[in-house]
């Protein structure tokens, strides 16, 4: 399989000599920005604005998953959090849901997801698949309902994100930005709120490139 190309025109480099641990990428409209130390050489440079675009391009993609893959989700969450119990007949995305994030007829036990919440972090898309194959097992929104909602550690968080976004009436997702909180790296399932995707680098000094080490990103990075 061939590697992702990437527009490197619509690409802006920002050195920092503030910046020393950490590369960040983040999007502004239709350019990338990607912030790295700068004691970076040109090929440093040049290999971890590649990185940080394929980063940014796996994330944006694990946003928007298919019918497929949200069908496949609610199954997993279904198994993770419910025990297996909620097993829903259908899961795709709706444009039709007016203000609401999603619904459910348990009837014939079809659920709908408000093409809103895509693009959303994970763990917000993850809060509202289940609060609606919860609504397979419990029709209204009682204490049996939410006892349900317990073991999922997300669901205070995924509310007042929602309510935010509804009360702010913008993007889910803000942008980074130097000064901006960087999002963790995709794969992780620890949430990643904003549109950037960060890369860590070592304490250690190595002398030429940088190799990666873990999942994170972790680098030795040469002078």
């Amino acid at each position: 399989m061939q590697p992702p190309t990437h527009d490197l025109s619509q690409v802006e480099v920002r050195r920092s000599r503030k910046r020393v641990r950490t590369v960040t990428a983040w999007r502004e409209g239709e350019r990338t920005i990607v912030a790295i130390p700068a004691r970076f050489t040109h090929a440093q440079e040049r290999e971890w604005v590649r990185r940080m675009l394929a980063r940014l391009a796996a994330q944006e993609r694990r946003r928007r998953p298919s019918d497929t893959e949200l069908a496949s989700r609610a199954t997993e969450l279904s198994g993770r959090y419910l025990g297996g119990r909620a097993v829903p007949t259908s899961v795709t995305w709706s444009t039709n849901q007016g203000r609401r994030w999603g619904s459910c007829t348990p009837t014939d036990g079809t659920i709908r997801i408000s093409d809103r919440v895509r693009g959303m972090p994970r763990w917000v898309l993850d809060y509202v698949l289940l609060h609606e194959l919860n609504h397979l097992l419990h029709a209204g929104h009682g204490p049996d309902f939410w006892a349900e909602l317990e073991g999922y550690p997300r669901t205070q968080r995924a509310r007042g994100f929602l309510e935010g976004y509804a009360f702010a009436g913008e993007p889910a997702a803000g942008r980074g930005g130097e000064g901006g909180a960087p999002a963790e790296a995709p794969g992780d399932d620890d949430g990643d709120v904003f549109d950037d995707v960060v890369g860590e680098l070592d304490d250690v000094l190595g002398d030429e490139g940088a190799g990666a080490v873990d999942v994170v990103g972790q680098v030795d990075a040469g002078r």
